[in-house]
């Protein structure tokens, strides 16, 4: 019975951080439906943080995030497609330049966030190029049937 309650002590000792660490890199995933101009993108967000709202600007050619944060080391990616935005990319968290690590290919661009802080947050993200290879669709006027 002895050998069973230090066992017991002990494998709660071990098992407790393993469970306390993992809060740290779980990553809550979201997708963002985006249409613009007649298309429809998926921006993908993997995160240790809630995504509140999102808001795509086509003329700015922004993306705006909002979330709550209820950890001090906040780590996220985010996939973006690069026929949404493309070119140079400009950061603002908190309306502070912000700087990840960004890794792109022809088809999306693989952004890495790191930032410390626990509550709500503003990330922005603006690119300098929008629908790269694709025409902007209109919807046409004529489409209804007059009686």
């Amino acid at each position: 019975m002895k050998l069973f309650i230090i066992y017991s002590l002990v494998l709660l000792i071990v098992i407790t951080p393993a469970y306390g660490q993992l809060s740290d890199a779980t990553g809550l995933i979201n997708r963002l439906n985006i249409e613009t101009s007649g298309h429809n993108f998926e921006v993908i967000l993997t995160s240790n943080f809630d995504l509140i709202d999102y808001d795509f600007d086509k003329n700015k050619k922004q993306l705006i995030l909002y979330f709550d944060s209820g950890l001090e080391n906040n780590l996220g990616e985010i996939v973006i497609p690069s026929t949404l935005l493309n070119g140079d990319f400009t950061f603002f968290l908190n309306d502070q330049e912000f700087f990840p690590k960004i890794q792109s290919s022809e088809r999306v661009h693989f952004i890495t966030l790191e930032f410390s802080g626990i509550g709500s947050n503003v990330l922005s993200i603006t690119g300098t190029e929008y629908l790269v290879g694709l025409d902007e669709i209109i919807a046409n006027q004529n489409d209804s049937l007059d009686s």
